[in-house]
């Protein structure tokens, strides 16, 4: 296992998972330098299963004698101590080790001495000062390098193709092994098994480094210096000043100023502009509050607006003793108790594990056609004729 643990290393100025932000935005990075980070159970549960994935990984693909044995079995113990370890978690590192293994034994077979690192250090300074982060897998053989990434989250689906943290990542390990292998073709892999999702793009060297040099240069050496335009986009989404960034409001805010030619009734091209400008204003408006929130929790006055405590529900404080005044003054049970049944397939999954759970009773899950929604047309899903002809026998039933 690496020497220093996961959550403790050390993140670069221009760190390979912020590339979306300071490359489309480079004065991003410096206005966010003196911002603090906040740890979230979210990262800290992703933090918990990199390091049981490199566990798992290091027992069973790289050479472990008893010594490491008894090093891995004592951080495994810890991690099973961990308030985030879950079956979930069992399960969810299983599949993504299981595409790991996967990949290795196809560089293998292409290349009996074939190169696996874990967590690897990856220095890409030829093109982004003091850019460094760290690799999940990276594999080597026959003239193919694969990096392989875990994505633990599933809240936002996260895909290999272009992605600019994964090229990055192949850049320093390019950077440090060329020398040593004829490398000519990249595979990056994004596993995300929690929304059971592999990705993978590949790329020649050439075109790699050509997009190095026309793309990552300029925009790193204009992100260190603290220049350059600020842009709002897609990459706004995980930026620490989203909610008072000046450029995405101005952006937002001409977004707002959308003229239309009849004012009284709208046609249905307008209607699809306003679509898309709804999703883009709810998304920044709800960035806005929640800073103004915080600003106003920590004192800060937000002029013509105020805290107040909000409504709350009433809640019983001993739940035992109340049931207890209840059996002893003989009411009936149903009375005051709920009836038993069965927890959620999410809940269920994460006490049993997804694959136990299937083999017990995949046979009486189903899934339901989802409700209808509206969606650009880049999205992957079929389209529907319409819901009248698609979903003629279907009751989507409440919530």
């Amino acid at each position: 296992m690496s020497s220093q643990p996961h959550a403790e290393r050390a993140h670069a100025l221009l760190g390979a998972s912020k590339a979306s932000q300071w490359i489309n935005c480079p004065p991003s990075a410096r206005l966010q330098e003196s911002v603090p980070d906040k740890r979230s159970a979210y990262a800290d549960e992703g933090t918990a299963a990199h390091e049981l994935s490199e566990i798992k990984l290091r027992r069973r693909i790289l050479p472990c004698d008893s010594k490491e044995r008894k090093r891995l079995d004592k951080e495994l113990t810890k991690i099973k101590a961990s308030e985030y370890y879950n079956p979930e978690m069992e399960n969810a590192t299983d599949d993504y080790v299981e595409v790991v293994e996967e990949r290795f034994m196809a560089a293998k077979a292409r290349s009996a001495d074939a190169l696996v690192l874990l967590e690897e250090r990856l220095d890409y300074t030829a093109w982004v000062p003091d850019g460094f982060g760290t690799g999940d897998v990276v594999l080597i053989a026959d003239g193919v390098m694969e990096i392989i990434d875990l994505k633990y989250g599933k809240g936002v689906p996260v895909s290999a193709i272009g992605n600019p943290q994964m090229r990055i990542y192949a850049l320093g390990a390019y950077d440090a092994y060329s020398y040593l292998y004829d490398i000519h073709e990249i595979h990056m892999t994004i596993v995300q098994p929690r929304l059971d999702s592999v990705s993978t793009d590949s790329i020649q060297v050439d075109e790699l480094l050509e997009w190095a040099e026309t793309v990552v240069r300029p925009a790193a050496a204009l992100a260190f210096a603290g220049e350059g335009d600020f842009t709002a986009g897609d990459h706004c989404r995980w930026c620490k000043v989203k909610g008072k960034c000046r450029a995405r409001a101005d952006a937002n805010m001409a977004a707002l100023a959308h003229e239309f030619k009849d004012p009284a009734l709208l046609s249905l091209d307008e209607v699809s502009s306003i679509l898309f400008i709804a999703d883009q204003l709810s998304t920044w408006a709800k960035d806005v509050k929640d800073y103004a929130f915080d600003q106003a929790k920590n004192g800060q006055a937000i002029p013509a607006w105020k805290l107040v405590e909000g409504r709350s529900n009433r809640a019983i404080t001993d739940k035992e003793a109340a049931k207890a005044a209840m059996i002893a003054a003989e009411i009936d049970a149903d009375k005051y108790l709920k009836p038993q049944e069965l927890l959620g397939i999410g809940d269920l999954e994460k006490r049993i594990g997804k694959k136990e759970l299937t083999a017990l009773i995949g046979g009486f899950i189903i899934k339901p056609a989802g409700k209808p929604v509206l969606v650009p047309e880049t999205d992957k899903r079929p389209g529907l004729n319409s819901v009248d002809a698609d979903f003629a026998n279907e009751n989507f039933g409440e919530g």
